[in-house]
Protein backbone atom coordinates (compact mmCIF):
# COMPACT_ATOMS: atom_id res chain seq x y z
CA UNK A 1 0.00 0.00 0.00
CA UNK A 2 3.02 2.02 0.97
CA UNK A 3 4.27 1.94 -2.59
CA UNK A 4 1.04 2.14 -4.28
CA UNK A 5 0.52 6.24 -2.39
CA UNK A 6 4.41 6.67 -3.79
CA UNK A 7 3.07 5.89 -7.03
CA UNK A 8 0.10 7.67 -7.15
CA UNK A 9 1.62 10.87 -4.75
CA UNK A 10 4.60 10.96 -7.92
CA UNK A 11 2.05 10.40 -10.81
CA UNK A 12 0.36 13.22 -9.35
CA UNK A 13 3.17 15.72 -9.01
CA UNK A 14 4.80 15.00 -12.07
CA UNK A 15 0.87 15.38 -13.82
CA UNK A 16 0.44 18.82 -12.22
CA UNK A 17 4.51 19.61 -13.77
CA UNK A 18 3.57 18.51 -17.19
CA UNK A 19 1.07 21.03 -17.84
CA UNK A 20 2.83 23.86 -15.94
CA UNK A 21 6.00 23.70 -17.33
CA UNK A 22 5.99 22.12 -20.08
CA UNK A 23 8.06 19.12 -18.83
CA UNK A 24 6.98 15.66 -18.27
CA UNK A 25 7.84 14.90 -14.99
CA UNK A 26 11.02 12.38 -15.15
CA UNK A 27 13.06 14.22 -12.51
CA UNK A 28 10.44 13.10 -10.40
CA UNK A 29 9.33 10.15 -11.20
CA UNK A 30 12.90 8.69 -12.06
CA UNK A 31 13.53 8.98 -8.59
CA UNK A 32 10.94 8.15 -6.90
CA UNK A 33 10.85 4.10 -9.21
CA UNK A 34 14.53 4.17 -8.07
CA UNK A 35 13.83 4.65 -4.29
CA UNK A 36 10.79 1.65 -4.59
CA UNK A 37 11.77 -0.93 -7.01
CA UNK A 38 14.38 -2.43 -5.56
CA UNK A 39 12.06 -3.45 -2.72
CA UNK A 40 9.43 -4.82 -5.28
CA UNK A 41 12.46 -7.30 -6.32
CA UNK A 42 13.87 -5.54 -9.05
CA UNK A 43 17.51 -6.30 -9.55
CA UNK A 44 20.06 -3.70 -8.61
CA UNK A 45 21.89 -4.41 -12.71
CA UNK A 46 18.37 -2.93 -14.28
CA UNK A 47 16.68 -0.98 -12.00
CA UNK A 48 17.70 2.31 -13.27
CA UNK A 49 16.57 0.96 -16.88
CA UNK A 50 13.20 -0.06 -15.44
CA UNK A 51 13.06 3.36 -13.47
CA UNK A 52 13.79 5.12 -16.79
CA UNK A 53 11.84 2.99 -18.97
CA UNK A 54 8.89 3.19 -16.58
CA UNK A 55 9.04 6.74 -16.62
CA UNK A 56 9.26 7.40 -20.02
CA UNK A 57 5.81 5.09 -20.29
CA UNK A 58 4.03 7.32 -18.09
CA UNK A 59 5.26 10.49 -20.63
CA UNK A 60 3.48 8.84 -23.31
CA UNK A 61 0.46 9.33 -21.77
CA UNK A 62 1.01 12.18 -19.73
CA UNK A 63 2.36 14.73 -22.29
CA UNK A 64 -0.94 13.91 -24.32
CA UNK A 65 -3.09 14.76 -21.80
CA UNK A 66 -1.23 17.90 -21.47
CA UNK A 67 -0.80 18.67 -25.14
CA UNK A 68 -4.43 18.57 -25.86
CA UNK A 69 -4.94 21.26 -22.48
CA UNK A 70 -2.69 23.15 -24.30
CA UNK A 71 -3.37 23.34 -27.54
CA UNK A 72 -7.38 24.18 -26.61
CA UNK A 73 -5.31 27.18 -25.32
CA UNK A 74 -3.48 28.10 -28.42
CA UNK A 75 -0.25 27.08 -27.11
CA UNK A 76 1.37 25.01 -29.29
CA UNK A 77 3.07 26.03 -32.79
CA UNK A 78 2.20 22.75 -34.35
CA UNK A 79 4.75 23.78 -37.98
CA UNK A 80 7.44 23.89 -35.05
CA UNK A 81 6.29 20.35 -33.35
CA UNK A 82 6.12 18.74 -36.87
CA UNK A 83 9.69 19.70 -38.20
CA UNK A 84 11.95 18.71 -34.79
CA UNK A 85 9.37 15.57 -33.92
CA UNK A 86 11.44 12.77 -36.20
CA UNK A 87 14.64 14.11 -34.70
CA UNK A 88 13.57 13.78 -31.12
CA UNK A 89 12.00 9.99 -32.00
CA UNK A 90 15.12 8.98 -33.81
CA UNK A 91 17.12 10.39 -30.69
CA UNK A 92 14.59 9.10 -28.03
CA UNK A 93 15.45 5.31 -29.74
CA UNK A 94 19.06 5.58 -29.58
CA UNK A 95 19.14 7.22 -26.61
CA UNK A 96 17.54 3.69 -25.24
CA UNK A 97 20.00 1.30 -26.29
CA UNK A 98 22.78 3.46 -24.76
CA UNK A 99 20.67 3.43 -21.26
CA UNK A 100 20.95 -0.27 -21.89
CA UNK A 101 24.74 -0.31 -22.38
CA UNK A 102 25.24 1.86 -19.28
CA UNK A 103 25.05 0.74 -15.44
CA UNK A 104 23.07 1.69 -12.69
CA UNK A 105 25.41 3.49 -10.84
CA UNK A 106 26.28 6.10 -13.67
CA UNK A 107 22.88 6.33 -14.91
CA UNK A 108 22.17 7.23 -10.87
CA UNK A 109 24.65 9.85 -11.70
CA UNK A 110 23.47 10.50 -14.65
CA UNK A 111 20.03 11.61 -13.62
CA UNK A 112 21.49 13.51 -10.39
CA UNK A 113 23.57 15.85 -12.48
CA UNK A 114 20.54 16.23 -15.05
CA UNK A 115 18.22 17.63 -12.23
CA UNK A 116 21.03 19.40 -10.44
CA UNK A 117 21.44 21.41 -14.23
CA UNK A 118 17.53 21.36 -14.95
CA UNK A 119 17.19 23.05 -11.14
CA UNK A 120 20.07 25.60 -11.73
CA UNK A 121 18.46 26.76 -15.01
CA UNK A 122 14.88 27.17 -13.52
CA UNK A 123 16.25 29.14 -10.86
CA UNK A 124 17.94 31.34 -13.49
CA UNK A 125 14.75 31.96 -15.27
CA UNK A 126 12.78 32.34 -12.51
CA UNK A 127 14.71 35.68 -11.92
CA UNK A 128 14.43 36.95 -15.11
CA UNK A 129 12.48 39.79 -16.09
CA UNK A 130 8.48 40.02 -16.95
CA UNK A 131 9.86 43.35 -18.99
CA UNK A 132 12.62 41.56 -20.63
CA UNK A 133 12.21 42.71 -24.57
CA UNK A 134 10.32 39.51 -26.65
CA UNK A 135 12.29 38.21 -29.24
CA UNK A 136 10.44 38.20 -32.73
CA UNK A 137 8.98 34.72 -34.09
CA UNK A 138 11.24 32.82 -36.19
CA UNK A 139 10.71 29.23 -37.50
CA UNK A 140 13.91 27.28 -37.14
CA UNK A 141 14.91 25.51 -41.24
CA UNK A 142 14.02 21.93 -40.79
CA UNK A 143 17.74 20.48 -40.57
CA UNK A 144 18.20 22.51 -37.77
CA UNK A 145 14.94 21.11 -36.22
CA UNK A 146 15.77 17.48 -36.93
CA UNK A 147 19.29 18.70 -35.44
CA UNK A 148 17.82 19.84 -32.00
CA UNK A 149 15.66 17.49 -31.88
CA UNK A 150 18.35 13.92 -32.51
CA UNK A 151 20.27 15.88 -29.42
CA UNK A 152 17.01 16.64 -27.22
CA UNK A 153 15.85 13.20 -28.21
CA UNK A 154 19.34 11.17 -27.23
CA UNK A 155 19.52 12.92 -23.48
CA UNK A 156 15.99 12.96 -22.56
CA UNK A 157 15.87 9.61 -23.30
CA UNK A 158 18.94 8.51 -21.37
CA UNK A 159 17.64 10.18 -18.74
CA UNK A 160 13.96 9.37 -18.72
CA UNK A 161 12.24 13.08 -19.32
CA UNK A 162 10.18 14.21 -21.85
CA UNK A 163 12.58 17.15 -22.51
CA UNK A 164 10.74 20.20 -21.65
CA UNK A 165 13.59 21.34 -19.55
CA UNK A 166 15.54 21.22 -22.94
CA UNK A 167 12.91 21.91 -25.06
CA UNK A 168 11.49 25.03 -24.04
CA UNK A 169 15.19 27.06 -23.66
CA UNK A 170 15.70 26.14 -27.33
CA UNK A 171 12.13 27.03 -28.43
CA UNK A 172 12.30 30.36 -26.40
CA UNK A 173 15.93 31.09 -28.08
CA UNK A 174 15.24 30.34 -31.56
CA UNK A 175 11.79 33.51 -31.13
CA UNK A 176 8.84 31.44 -29.29
CA UNK A 177 6.93 33.06 -26.43
CA UNK A 178 7.24 31.33 -23.53
CA UNK A 179 3.59 30.32 -23.73
CA UNK A 180 4.23 28.86 -27.10
CA UNK A 181 7.74 27.37 -25.77
CA UNK A 182 5.67 25.48 -22.51
CA UNK A 183 3.24 24.07 -25.06
CA UNK A 184 5.11 23.05 -27.66
CA UNK A 185 7.55 21.37 -25.70
CA UNK A 186 4.71 19.26 -24.05
CA UNK A 187 3.51 18.34 -27.50
CA UNK A 188 7.74 17.45 -27.97
CA UNK A 189 7.39 14.76 -25.22
CA UNK A 190 4.91 12.73 -27.47
CA UNK A 191 7.71 11.56 -29.70
CA UNK A 192 10.63 11.69 -27.36
CA UNK A 193 8.36 9.13 -24.68
CA UNK A 194 6.73 7.32 -27.26
CA UNK A 195 10.09 6.50 -29.03
CA UNK A 196 11.92 5.70 -25.94
CA UNK A 197 9.93 3.73 -24.18
CA UNK A 198 9.43 1.25 -27.20
CA UNK A 199 12.94 1.31 -27.34
CA UNK A 200 13.03 0.13 -23.46
CA UNK A 201 10.54 -2.31 -24.30
CA UNK A 202 13.07 -3.56 -27.07
CA UNK A 203 16.67 -3.36 -24.66
CA UNK A 204 15.19 -5.14 -22.06
CA UNK A 205 12.88 -7.77 -23.69
CA UNK A 206 15.32 -10.63 -22.78
CA UNK A 207 16.25 -8.99 -19.35
CA UNK A 208 16.15 -11.72 -16.74
CA UNK A 209 14.86 -10.64 -13.13
CA UNK A 210 12.62 -8.63 -13.68
CA UNK A 211 9.10 -9.05 -11.69
CA UNK A 212 5.73 -9.43 -13.78
CA UNK A 213 3.82 -7.74 -14.50
CA UNK A 214 6.86 -5.87 -17.08
CA UNK A 215 7.33 -5.11 -20.98
CA UNK A 216 10.84 -5.25 -21.51
CA UNK A 217 11.92 -2.64 -18.78
CA UNK A 218 8.64 -1.13 -18.29
CA UNK A 219 7.02 -1.96 -14.70
CA UNK A 220 2.98 -2.06 -15.57
CA UNK A 221 1.87 -2.23 -12.72
CA UNK A 222 4.46 1.40 -11.85
CA UNK A 223 3.05 2.32 -15.03
CA UNK A 224 -0.62 2.33 -14.51
CA UNK A 225 -0.67 3.97 -11.03
CA UNK A 226 1.43 6.83 -11.77
CA UNK A 227 -0.15 7.00 -14.94
CA UNK A 228 -3.74 7.57 -13.47
CA UNK A 229 -2.92 10.53 -11.38
CA UNK A 230 -0.70 11.69 -13.79
CA UNK A 231 -2.69 12.18 -16.97
CA UNK A 232 -5.66 13.30 -14.24
CA UNK A 233 -3.54 16.33 -12.92
CA UNK A 234 -2.42 17.78 -15.66
CA UNK A 235 -4.84 19.46 -16.78
CA UNK A 236 -4.92 21.73 -13.28
CA UNK A 237 -0.85 22.45 -14.16
CA UNK A 238 -2.13 23.62 -17.45
CA UNK A 239 -4.68 25.87 -16.20
CA UNK A 240 -2.59 27.04 -13.43
CA UNK A 241 0.45 27.73 -16.25
CA UNK A 242 -2.24 30.45 -17.86
CA UNK A 243 -3.91 31.72 -14.74
CA UNK A 244 -0.65 32.32 -12.19
CA UNK A 245 3.01 33.76 -12.15
CA UNK A 246 4.86 30.53 -12.42
CA UNK A 247 8.27 32.32 -10.81
CA UNK A 248 7.85 31.21 -7.31
CA UNK A 249 6.25 27.78 -8.58
CA UNK A 250 9.87 27.24 -10.40
CA UNK A 251 11.87 28.20 -7.86
CA UNK A 252 10.08 26.00 -5.34
CA UNK A 253 10.38 23.23 -7.92
CA UNK A 254 14.00 24.14 -8.71
CA UNK A 255 14.48 23.54 -4.59
CA UNK A 256 13.07 20.13 -4.72
CA UNK A 257 15.31 19.10 -7.72
CA UNK A 258 18.09 20.23 -5.49
CA UNK A 259 17.20 17.79 -2.66
CA UNK A 260 16.37 14.77 -5.13
CA UNK A 261 19.89 15.70 -7.30
CA UNK A 262 22.52 15.84 -4.40
CA UNK A 263 20.48 12.58 -2.26
CA UNK A 264 21.17 10.35 -5.57
CA UNK A 265 24.85 12.17 -5.48
CA UNK A 266 25.12 10.69 -2.02
CA UNK A 267 23.03 8.18 -1.60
Amino acid sequence: MEQLLIFIFTGAVAGVLAGLFGVGGGLIMVPALALVLPHQGVPDAVYMQVAIGTSLAVISATSLSSTLAHHRRDGVQWTVFWRIAPGLAAGAIAGAFVADALSGALLKRIVAVGALLVATQMIVKSFATAAAVTKAPSTPNGAELFGAGGVIGLLSSVVGIGGGSLTVPYLSARGLSMHQAVGTAAACGMPIAWAGAVGFVIAGWNASGVPDPHLGYISLSALAAIAAASVSCAPLGVRLAHGLPPHWLKRAFALLLVVIGLRMLLS
